[in-house]
């Protein structure tokens, strides 16, 4: 692996309705919409833009992905073209094959439904079988325990608590608390995903 040949690089990902595309200034629109619905943007624990911020967010995880340390997607329903929300991967390190999944949310009318199984299904799938990653990794607010459940529901294990770690955006210093997934635990975690979503109709590979 050489500076010709990076370890990760844009992809596209398609399943069951959902397309994970890299983020562009062309989805600012779109993010608004979706941090609208729910007002997204009030939550103490999650990183959403402020109305009016969106080109400035989608600019800085575009000035992350240039560092190499993130690569930023938005979530869109290929049947409205509908952007959902965002994710990412990102604490990227190519030398130990290691990279975490964050940055995501979803509007409110998405949340529990499939729209997260399906999109970690084909993050972690992307991850282990096609990068041949070691492990990835995601961390979370110590009072985001929504978020805390959908990480152990989809199998990762949780690894401890960096106290005094991060600032919320009131100002408060947050707890993160750490999970992970070894590439020999994917298969399992797989076989579970692939389980919770047999419902739903596979959709045309991008």
């Amino acid at each position: 692996m050489t500076d010709a040949t990076p370890w990760i690089s844009p992809v596209t990902l398609c399943r069951n309705g959902l397309r994970l595309e890299p983020l562009g200034p062309q989805h600012a629109e779109g993010l608004a919409a979706a941090a609208r619905d729910g007002q997204l943007w009030k939550l103490r624990v999650t990183g959403v833009p402020d109305p009016g911020d969106e080109a400035a967010y989608i600019a800085t995880a575009l000035q992350m992905q240039e560092a190499g340390s993130r690569l930023p997607f938005a979530v869109i329903d290929e049947a409205s073209g509908r952007v959902l929300g965002s994710t990412s991967y990102h604490d990227i390190l190519p030398a130990v094959k290691r990279l975490e999944i964050g940055y995501t949310w979803y509007a409110r009318s998405v949340q529990r439904s499939h729209v997260n199984t399906t999109a970690k299904l084909m993050l972690l799938t992307h991850a282990f079988e096609t990068l041949q990653a070691g492990v990835v990794g995601w961390r979370t607010d110590n009072f985001n325990f929504a978020s805390q459940r959908a990480i152990e529901r989809l199998g990762a294990k949780k690894d401890g608590v960096i106290r005094h770690h991060a600032l919320r955006r009131d100002g408060t210093v947050r707890d993160t608390v750490m999970y992970s997934m070894t590439a020999g635990e994917w298969p399992e975690a797989k076989a579970q995903l692939l389980y919770r979503l047999a419902f739903y109709k596979e959709s045309t590979p991008c």
